[in-house]
């Protein structure tokens, strides 16, 4: 299937990616600083104490973005997990619609993740809420990323669902299922 909004869905995963290798990248900091330490105290000397503080908190909330972010990504090139065995054995002309039945749940359940997500990000700004660990980290900003994956995700469910709502109503004997073998 040939997604228009591709760019949108490749530039979230450039984004997820970015998540992932920054929390590689504490992490790495963080054992190199400990070796550090280590071999300092080794030596005789005193630990110098190399460690980024609030390590678990701020990977925590790249690994949201990291998640949320990938979502229409690994969607639009068939990587979500999908159950066709039942689906895969219908004609044509009904898998079309079990198709769109299936992402108008999907669909529906986004929104509604989205809704509710909103609605945290618009309560913690008007609370000025932050983190409790030992960074004070205003929570709208893994929220908002958080928002936009799943806006994202949307999109491309909106984008899945309209040309299979085309195909149903136009040439439904032509469905073929998408296994992940994409454009």
């Amino acid at each position: 299937m040939h997604y228009r909004l591709r760019a949108l869905y490749d530039a979230g995963a450039y984004l997820s990616a970015t998540c992932l290798c920054l929390i590689c990248a504490m992490i790495t900091a963080q054992i190199i600083g400990r070796i550090v330490d280590r071999l300092a105290t080794w030596a005789g000397g005193e630990r110098i104490g190399l460690a980024i503080p609030g390590l678990a908190e701020i990977s925590g909330f790249l690994l949201v973005g990291a998640t949320f972010l990938g979502l229409a990504y690994t969607f639009v090139n068939g990587g979500h997990i999908r159950v066709t065995l039942l689906i895969s054995n219908l004609p044509a002309r009904v898998r079309v619609f079990m198709e769109l039945w299936c992402l108008s749940i999907a669909l529906l359940l986004c929104l509604y993740l989205a809704w509710y997500t909103l609605w945290l990000l618009e309560d913690s700004i008007a609370f000025n809420e932050t983190s409790y660990g030992l960074l004070s980290i205003p929570l709208w900003i893994p929220q908002s990323t958080m928002l936009l994956g799943i806006l994202l995700f949307c999109l491309a469910l909106i984008e899945t669902w309209v040309k299979t709502l085309i195909t149903a109503l136009t040439r439904p004997s032509s469905f073929q299922a998408d296994d992940g073998a994409h454009e």
